[in-house]
């Protein structure tokens, strides 16, 4: 069962301010700190048992896979490869937390961050991470617009963005076919998402194009949500 409603507390304890503000000074994970925050402020308004973009999981379940991502790494590899007991072991993880955890205890953990060792990765892990688990909030409730992140958190996004593409190309040369050949992002150059044979064989879209921020979404399976063009 999810956690009771009831225990949403009043306010926002730990909360950063205003959704969205940062939380100190640029540094390299700051970004993906201000994600959280904010992600901590929505769930805080809108409690345990609200809709996400996850197919199959309410704010709980998103809020305790999170807090499993960064305190339990024993069931990363099940949230990451198609492998059933893997898969099994996390959801055993996640629901765990979700179901023994309050609602406040579960979002002070995930305000808390993952333990201090694997803070410096925190940007490269985390950036793109929690921006798009604060979108499948934010956009699956009703009357949802876009945000305007702005240059700096674009930038970044962007920054992610290469770096996921050198994943997407290994997987395209393992046989995965690409969601599209290359990544167009005004002001930043070409993007490539897929080798050299698996562009020849390219059944689906060459580009995508758009914000960092709307074609990190598009090219993470929020197709149905991510404002891109396709060509």
């Amino acid at each position: 069962m999810s956690p009771n409603a009831s225990s949403v507390p009043i306010g926002r304890p730990g909360s950063s301010g205003q959704p969205g503000s940062k939380p100190g000074p640029r540094r390299g994970g700051w970004l993906a700190q201000q994600e959280r925050h904010a992600l901590c402020d929505l769930l805080y308004d809108l409690g345990p048992d609200a809709p996400t973009l996850c197919a199959g999981w309410r704010t709980a379940d998103l809020a305790a896979h999170l807090v499993a991502r960064d305190r339990r790494p024993d069931s990363t590899p099940g949230a990451v490869l198609r492998l059933r007991p893997l898969r099994e072991w996390a959801d055993r993880v996640r629901d765990g937390l979700r179901d023994t955890l309050t609602w406040s205890e579960l979002l002070a953990r995930l305000r808390a961050g993952p333990p201090a060792m694997v803070r410096p990765l925190d940007g490269a892990v985390n950036t793109v991470e929690f921006f798009v688990h604060h979108e499948d909030v934010r956009r699956a409730q009703p009357g949802w617009q876009p945000r305007a992140l702005g240059p700096e958190a674009e930038d970044e996004l962007w920054r992610r963005l290469n770096a996921m593409s050198l994943w997407l190309r290994l997987l395209s040369s393992w046989g995965r076919r690409p969601p599209a050949s290359r990544a167009e992002v005004p002001g930043h150059p070409p993007v490539l998402l897929a080798g050299r044979r698996a562009r020849t064989a390219q059944a689906g879209p060459m580009a995508v194009r758009g914000s960092a921020s709307e074609v990190a979404l598009w090219l993470l399976g929020r197709k149905d949500v991510a404002r891109v063009e396709l060509s």
